[in-house]
């Protein structure tokens, strides 16, 4: 029976996701050392853990409401003031949501009609075009180039704005390329929303992995622009929480009233067990992030440096925890060097065209992983070097 008739077109088109090829074809291969997942090798701390034990002992297994407890929307609105000085209502500005992914689908969903432009910086992560396509939306993808360390200029954004422009997502701290945008970064992007009506879906899933002596600033924070963002954020990267499946989004009553009706229709609310987890992480787990991102730093140093020293030139990103080198000097394309360096090595990182066009002749290398299997990959890579 032909299927094919049945399907929706659109999710038909849509390829299936570049960062997982490479990593299906390691999991079948022995002796893989894979760089691939951008996942915390660290367990969720302890006490964290304990908490969504607790809640299961105690038999809390019901439903939450559909935007999530509110003691988890108050310890949400509590956390981003006292990091970021941003101020929401728990009551009416903030959705729990299954996982950041869901929170940014969510907010596409609910601004976009067919033919509203989005504005998406690339290389990013692989989700924000075909959730634009399959809200009917036009994608336009604005190159952000390592020169620029990968940054989104005011001017790239200027040169891609139509009438049709509706909303801007900014990925920072960057997927694939660790790329971050400071204070006065932002300030000048702020200059051109205001100037040309936009929203701004600010994804900040790894806000609290920076490096170096300047914290990272929330696109909230900056003047004007707390009524024009939609704050996305999550559990998975800052406190290891992958698994549980836990983000949010905080943002207008009017747009967060929206979301909330599309997540009580599709998803209900979100697992119970993670909310309750999520709160005590809230609460307690300024020192877990802290102990993490010093972990992430050492690596990051370490495979920053090495990259350089056997001729796979990298940018040192600030945030995040990848790296994204040049491979253009190996005169192979992105899934060319992936695969030769797969098979012949059993090394998986993934193509930089997998986060968009201008990736190619780039990759992306997690440092999520133990030191054990960076220093194992690093120097398998560079026998991959000098095989070539």
């Amino acid at each position: 029976m032909d299927y094919s008739q049945f399907l929706n077109h659109e999710i038909a088109r849509i390829p299936y996701s570049g960062i997982r090829r490479f990593f299906d074809i390691a999991s079948e291969m022995k002796e893989v050392i894979s760089l691939s997942i951008g996942e915390p090798d660290f367990s969720t701390p302890w006490h964290v853990r304990q908490e969504g034990i607790r809640t299961l002992e105690q038999g809390k297994t019901w439903y939450s409401p559909n935007r999530g407890f509110t003691e988890l929307r108050e310890e949400i609105c509590k956390w981003i003031e006292r990091k970021y000085g941003v101020s929401y209502h728990p009551e009416t500005d903030v959705v729990v949501t299954v996982g950041g992914s869901e929170a940014i689908d969510l907010c596409i969903r609910c601004l976009i009609n067919p033919g509203d432009e989005v504005l998406i910086p690339e290389p990013s992560f692989v989700c924000y075009v075909p959730m634009t396509e399959m809200a009917k939306g036009t994608p336009v993808v604005i190159e952000t180039k390592a020169e620029d360390q990968f940054r989104l200029t005011a001017q790239a954004l200027r040169e891609k704005i139509t009438p049709k422009s509706k909303l801007l997502i900014l990925p920072f701290p960057n997927n694939p390329t660790g790329a971050v945008m400071r204070r006065e970064h932002l300030e000048e992007i702020a200059e051109v929303v205001r100037e040309h009506n936009l929203l701004v879906l600010s994804d900040e899933i790894y806000g609290e992995l920076t490096y170096g002596d300047r914290s990272h600033v929330c696109f909230a924070e900056i003047d004007g622009m707390k009524e024009r963002t939609i704050l996305i954020n999550g559990f998975s990267k800052t406190y290891a929480m992958t698994g549980w499946r836990l983000g949010y989004a905080a943002g207008p009553t009017e747009i967060l009233d929206a979301m909330t009706k599309l997540h009580q229709y599709a998803i209900m609310s979100s697992p119970t067990m993670a909310q309750y987890a999520a709160i005590e992480a809230l609460r307690n787990g300024d020192q877990d992030i802290e102990s993490m991102r010093e972990q992430y730093d050492m690596r990051r140093r370490l495979i920053v440096d090495t990259f350089n020293s056997i001729g796979m030139p990298c940018f040192e990103p600030e945030g995040a925890f990848y790296v994204f080198p040049s491979i253009q000097k190996t005169g192979l394309t992105s899934e060319e060097f992936c695969e030769k360096l797969l098979y012949s090595e059993h090394v998986a990182v993934v193509p930089g065209n997998a986060f968009g066009a201008c990736g190619e002749g780039f990759v992306r290398v997690s440092y999520s992983y133990s030191l054990k299997h960076i220093n194992e990959a690093l120097k398998r890579m560079e026998r991959f070097l000098k095989s070539l």
